[in-house]
């Protein structure tokens, strides 16, 4: 892990020199390109969430960073369901679902104590379902790994512990890269989103903007009908769990309208029957409801 660190610092400093020795973008480019650039396929440098005190992606990515509000849906949960705080000491799941579709797609997470910005809780172990953990300066990191940077990955997957005593609202800081794949800084896009989780006092749960939610199972076409009234227009995302918190199906929806909005989504051939969760965003907004697959 420290090694890793280290490679980091070190590149960015390379690159910082070069910058300074050499006139336009295209020779970071090139310098990039020829020394190593796509090792970060396999996950970023530490410190790069745009956190207090951190810089962004942009460091090695040319170009601007951009609101990501609606791009990158951030869900915390307990088993299988999503969470608007949480409880001191307790485990939980934490999925990352990216609304793009580019040849290559990455990203950064951390979680921070909203009042000091010092690190609430840990990512224990070295991720899961496409993540990777890395740490530095007392603050954990999320990172995607090198088979979970493609269009295909639609979900990342951590765990994270929360902070053993109630220390009040906390904050996901999220990074993501929509990238283009041809191995050089250009091209790409940064997409920085802040996500709070309350305490468990509650005081801090967020107001939802979307109302009346269902979902339920058609057997005969092996969909699941949702059905919401939404005061906005919004990204929609789909993700199916079972009753372990494990992800077997997700899906990019399209937006929303104003108003009730009626879907359908097919389900692959292979789910098995059972019991599972349909968790849903709008947004950064998220519902679910527990359903019964029976074939």
């Amino acid at each position: 892990m420290k090694k890793h660190y280290i490679l980091g610092i070190t590149l960015v400093t390379a690159i910082s020199f070069l910058a300074f020795q050499r006139s336009g973008v295209d020779s970071v480019e090139r310098y990039l390109e020829k020394n190593g650039h796509t090792e970060f396929s396999a996950g970023s440098p530490t410190g790069k969430t745009g956190a207090p005190g951190e810089s962004t992606c942009t460091d090695c990515h040319s170009g601007t960073t951009q609101a990501g509000t609606s791009l990158n849906n951030l869900l915390v949960l307990d088993g299988a369901t999503p969470m608007s705080n949480y409880a001191p000491g307790g485990s939980y799941n934490v999925t990352l679902a990216l609304n793009s579709g580019d040849v290559m797609e990455g990203f950064q997470a951390t979680v921070l104590d909203n009042t000091t910005s010092s690190m609430a809780g840990s990512f224990p172990g070295t991720g899961g379902f496409g993540t990777s953990i890395s740490s530095a300066s007392g603050r954990d990191y999320a990172n995607h790994t090198a088979t979970s940077n493609t269009e295909g990955n639609l979900l990342w997957s951590w765990t994270w512990d929360a902070p053993a005593t109630d220390v009040g609202p906390v904050k996901f800081y999220v990074a993501t890269n929509v990238a283009n794949g041809n191995g050089a800084t250009s091209g790409d896009v940064i997409y920085l989103s802040e996500h709070l989780l309350g305490s468990s006092v509650g005081l801090n749960d967020e107001v939802l903007d979307v109302s009346d939610f269902t979902a339920g199972y058609a057997a005969n076409s092996n969909h699941v009908r949702v059905n919401f009234n939404s005061l906005a227009v919004d990204n929609m995302f789909f993700n199916l769990v079972d009753l372990s918190g494990k992800s077997v199906f997700a899906s990019n929806l399209g937006e929303s309208k104003i108003g009730n909005n009626e879907t359908s989504v097919s389900l692959p051939s292979d789910v098995k029957s059972g019991i599972y969760i349909v968790n849903f965003f709008v947004g950064n907004k998220a519902m679910s409801s527990k359903i019964m697959i029976q074939k």
